[in-house]
């Protein structure tokens, strides 16, 4: 087995570790048990770079009648009684009461790549699962058919030049696409991604794409555009299932 359990803090500061118990099919009630409204991250993919933590929210409904502690939503691969799950560390509230044995719950997992030893290979999609254990002994744990992308952040840095230049003349403009790499906790070159040159005249209010570029295998992006008027130039990657979305900064450039 992978990556088996992670540090939970619920209410109150308590901390508790998860174990394995025998999974229902999606939406079943095992126990007297059932999930339903889970949410995670508002359906968005979970971007997570090399240093700083990522909270991301979730929130869910649970109906039981037993008795009950450290209810959550998880993310898993493989089945959700036994397989891999990814490390990270949750913050559940208390029963939100709906009506007698039906609670809601607001919860956030948090994703620090500096405390968790986060590989690579764990960006891409993960299914969601939700768990409760009840007092004394046994518990429950579904499969809520649901998928979370968590993925790789990505950079993305532009330079346009000369500047300023003078009209009709040739702009080059260059830049690097990176991403994080969670196991070196460095960005490194990305290469043969394909990203997006955008151009917004002074005074515009958007900014329209001019051409696209595949970057070289260092991840280095290089083209030359036509300087017609002076406005502001940038680099955008629109990611991938493993991989972050990125917009550089932009670069004016001054056509006289």
């Amino acid at each position: 087995m992978g990556k088996q359990v992670w540090r939970v803090v619920v209410a109150g500061g308590a901390a508790a570790v998860f174990t394995a118990v025998a999974a229902a099919p999606a939406g079943a009630a095992e126990g007297g048990v059932s999930f339903t409204r889970v949410q995670v991250n508002g359906g968005k993919p979970i971007v997570i770079g090399v240093a700083k933590e990522v909270a991301a929210p979730a929130s869910f409904r649970m109906a039981t009648t037993e008795a009950w502690e450290y209810p959550a939503v998880f993310l898993y691969r493989g089945t959700a009684d036994g397989g891999d799950r990814l490390w990270h560390a949750i913050e559940t509230s208390d029963c939100i009461k709906v009506s007698k044995g039906v609670c809601d719950f607001k919860e956030t997992m948090y994703f620090n790549p500096t405390d968790w030893h986060m590989r690579n290979s764990e960006a891409g999609a993960w299914k969601v699962g939700a768990r409760v254990f009840f007092k004394g002994d046994g518990g429950d744990t579904d499969d809520k058919g649901l998928t979370v992308y968590v993925k790789r952040n990505s950079h993305l840095t532009v330079n346009a030049s000369p500047e300023p230049v003078a009209k009709d003349r040739t702009i080059s403009v260059t830049g690097k696409v990176t991403r994080a790499n969670w196991e070196t906790r460095k960005y490194s070159s990305y290469g043969g991604r394909l990203v997006s040159l955008q151009f917004k005249p002074s005074g515009a209010a958007s900014y329209t794409t001019v051409k696209k570029v595949y970057a070289n295998s260092s991840g280095d992006l290089r083209t030359t555009v036509k300087a017609s008027r002076t406005g502001t130039w940038r680099w955008v990657y629109y990611g991938n299932s493993t991989t972050g979305p990125s917009t550089s900064s932009g670069d004016n450039v001054v056509v006289k």
